[in-house]
């Protein structure tokens, strides 16, 4: 199976940048290295099987093909939806966070 695209918002660009400046800072640059990697075997994940994430906050959110997927060793989703010819990632929040509240309503934050 050949694997899609990975084509990020720039809201998950911004989550990114955020939860790797504050692993660097808090953790040091090695868990900061290690969150990068658990991204990109997730993002792997994804490309090759975008099917594989979680529906759970798709109809809370009123999104029927929003999936998520976790990070392992790390407390974030990666939310995203599968399009025909790329994987549209939409959010990369840390799972304690109100979900619905930073999904719908992302100029607050």
């Amino acid at each position: 199976m050949n694997s899609k695209a990975i084509v990020p918002r720039e809201l998950a660009r911004s989550d990114l940048e955020a939860a790797v400046d504050y692993y660097a800072r808090e953790a040091g640059s090695e868990v900061a290295l290690g969150f990068i990697d658990a991204l990109q075997a997730a993002y792997d994940l994804i490309a090759r099987h975008p099917e594989a994430g979680s529906l759970r906050y798709a109809y809370e959110l009123g999104l029927p093909d929003l999936r998520s997927v976790s990070l392992k060793r790390y407390p974030y989703l990666i939310f995203y939806r599968d399009q025909p010819d790329h994987v549209d990632v939409w959010r990369v929040l840390h799972a304690k966070r109100d979900i619905p509240q930073w999904m719908q309503e992302p100029d607050n934050h």
